[in-house]
């Protein structure tokens, strides 16, 4: 059974740094995409940052750009997302899947995620 389980999140100030990771199990993850989400309280679920099976290309939302880079391990089946310069309007829980391409579409149970937490 394919499982994705994010960690790394946590709370910290308007400026600092986080560093999620998604680690895959179940199957090998070396042929597919990679994406983060996230979704704040009370509004959509909205992608943030793709990586295709490789890591040679990637795709953010234009709101992250230029402070989040997207990475990954095939030898761990694990994704990375750091995060810097963090803002208030990041706060939300951040859930990672899997996809065919770079493009997408994505996919995942969509569980618990991982909480950042961002104060002014």
């Amino acid at each position: 059974q394919v499982q994705l389980v994010e960690s790394g999140g946590g709370l910290v100030q308007a400026g600092g740094s986080l560093r999620l990771s998604c680690a895959a199990s179940g199957r090998t993850f070396s042929g597919d995409a990679m994406a983060w989400f996230r979704q704040a309280p009370g509004k959509e679920r909205e992608f943030v940052a793709a990586i295709n099976w490789s890591g040679g290309s990637t795709y953010y939302v234009d709101s992250v750009k230029g402070r989040f880079t997207v990475s990954r391990d095939n030898a761990k089946n694990t994704m990375y997302l750091q995060m810097n310069v963090l803002k208030p309007e990041d706060t939300a829980v951040y859930s990672c899947a899997v996809g065919r391409s770079i493009a997408g579409p994505f996919s995942s149970s969509w569980g618990q995620g991982t909480q950042v937490t961002v104060s002014s």
